[in-house]
């Protein structure tokens, strides 16, 4: 086996100490009193310098906090920190999820070429066509009534059951594509064991028309189960036991456990374990929205994606997007103690993007623990939140515009879509807001409580339309953005061992909220006690 790359063990240098850190920190000093309408109007070629198109996309960088020497250090810090070195480790395969010993390869489901792509020095790219090829057969059948219900019905009814990256990413995508939906296909997403969800989305839906697709790596997450045998039972009353394997399919590496559930293997496609949940949008994952939307726009998805890893892969740091956009994250975080950012698509097939980023970044980089295991020496991820450009203007947009404390935005919007006059009213509000909180409003003439300090950042992402290659554009453009500010803070951006502590616990308690009588809290802190009594009573069974 070839040794691993450089940076595959990251340096154990505290970042704070190194001199591109130090020369950023006087940097900011310098410029931190610098206002953006300023710096505008000393340089009318603000714009063209601080913007960058790739194929269907725009990002515009001008409205921030910067000047080309903050660019020029923020790079220093990125060499710094081996990321051109660890990019390659990834795109070749190298176990970079140290504390799980996994390669991140993600990008290999979206890459559509002849190159191969190793992982432990075995080409992951046979295995990864041929499921491919899996899904495009088994949603042709679907699609075209080959593969029908129990009953001889065409399936037109999808309700896909996971939670985390099993649910967000699946559901965002196929929100965001909804325009190429089947006319006669409805998709619906369950994730909570809140059993309202399950029984809303079933709510109307004919059983001998549905098909479920059960999303769970191992075939064992406690809530997708406990949802997937609500949906069982709710399918067997109405058509009997027999009809699992013909309504029932399944995204999983355990094939056993699915067939013992009563599905056909030809409906069970496999994960791996080089991919993250919240990277698995790109795999069989996706079944949910090949069914809706056809195999042709899932891969067109991909081919997005693929777009985006190319120039991550090969384009310079300086001209590289998801590089540029995360080291202006790092200048906000890290310089001028910003600990939030705000998602903002003024699109509505978009407006599920910011509930899936906010698990793409938090739970990557929401770490307080570098690779090496020493205690991080400066903020990490920062807290994202968001929400439909326009309902937000009404909601927490003053926070932004007039909030003691700044966030940073990015608004995301497409420049076709629906009819003229609704895209004209739509982009004007976009563009007017990013323009207001840079610019503000003050006078002397003007009440205090009417005026805005304005240098509030923001990056304005354009799309040419909501179409399946720029949201796999978009999507893929977020994930390298994460990686390298992982890079920087020198976090693992690839576990998430911070949520495995609540399900430990949660599973230890279930016994006690059941009323087992051998089941104990002792041991157990006061509050939880009392929260457990607080239910046990609701239910008659106080202790």
């Amino acid at each position: 086996m070839k040794p691993p790359l450089e940076t595959a063990q990251p340096t154990s240098e505290p970042l704070a100490a190194l001199p591109a850190w130090h020369a950023l920190e006087a940097h900011a000093a310098s410029v931190r009193d610098a206002h953006m309408r300023d710096l505008f109007a000393t340089d009318p070629d603000r714009f063209a310098r601080l913007s960058f198109s790739l194929g269907p996309l725009l990002v515009d960088y001008s409205k921030n906090r910067l000047t080309p020497e903050t660019l020029g250090l923020l790079m220093e810090l990125a060499h710094a920190r081996h990321v051109e070195t660890a990019r390659a480790a990834m795109f070749a395969g190298e176990a970079i999820n140290t504390t799980e010993n996994r390669a991140v390869m993600h990008v290999a489901l979206r890459n559509r070429a002849a190159r191969a792509m190793p992982v432990a020095n075995v080409d992951v790219m046979p295995e990864v066509r041929a499921v491919r090829e899996r899904l495009k057969d088994f949603s042709e059948k679907v699609r075209s009534g080959t593969w029908t219900g129990a009953t001889g019905k065409p399936i037109r009814h999808i309700v896909n059951i996971g939670i985390g990256g099993s649910h967000l990413g699946p559901m965002m995508v196929a929100e965001a594509l909804r325009d190429f939906w089947r006319e006669d296909m409805m998709l619906a997403f369950v994730s909570n064991p809140d059993r309202a969800q399950l029984t809303d989305a079933l709510s109307g839906l004919d059983p001998a028309a549905t098909l479920f697709v059960v999303a769970s790596k191992t075939f064992t997450t406690a809530e997708t189960m406990a949802n997937a045998l609500a949906a069982r039972e709710w399918l067997t009353t109405a058509l009997g036991d027999g009809a699992v394997a013909k309504h029932f399919a399944a995204v999983s590496t355990n094939v056993a456990a699915a067939v013992q559930f009563g599905l056909n293997p030809d409906a069970v496609f496999p994960m791996w374990d080089w991919v993250g949940g919240r990277y698995s949008v790109w795999s069989a994952i996706g079944l949910p929205i090949i069914l809706a939307c056809g195999y042709e726009c899932f891969d067109q998805l991909l081919a997005g994606g693929e777009a985006m890893d190319r120039h991550f892969e090969t384009a310079p740091l300086d001209q590289n997007l998801p590089v540029i956009l995360a080291l202006i994250g790092i200048w906000y975080v890290n310089f001028f103690n910003m600990p939030a950012q705000a998602i903002l698509p003024y699109d509505h097939r978009l407006r599920l993007l910011p509930f899936h980023l906010q698990q793409l970044d938090m739970e990557s980089n929401g770490k307080s623990v570098t690779r090496d295991g020493a205690v991080v020496d400066v903020p990490t991820g920062p807290i994202i939140f968001g929400g439909g450009g326009s309902d937000s203007q009404h909601s927490f947009f003053q926070l932004l515009h007039q909030g003691p404390r700044v966030i940073p935005c990015d608004f995301i919007a497409a420049l076709k879509g629906g009819d003229t006059a609704s895209r004209d009213l739509l982009l004007s509000n976009a563009f007017a807001q990013t323009e207001a909180l840079m610019m503000g409003r003050s006078g002397a003439d003007i009440a205090a409580h009417r005026q805005f300090t304005g240098n509030r950042p923001s990056n304005t992402l354009l799309l040419d339309d909501v179409s399946p290659y720029t949201v796999g554009m978009l999507i893929a453009l977020y994930e390298h953005k994460v990686f390298v500010q992982g890079l920087i803070w020198g976090v693992n951006s690839f576990d998430q061992w911070g949520v495995e502590l609540g399900k430990e616990l949660a599973k230890s308690l279930e016994p006690a909220l059941r009323g087992d009588a051998a089941a104990s809290t002792k041991g157990r802190d006061g509050s939880t006690v009392g929260l457990v009594n607080a239910y046990l009573k609701s239910k008659g069974k106080a202790s």
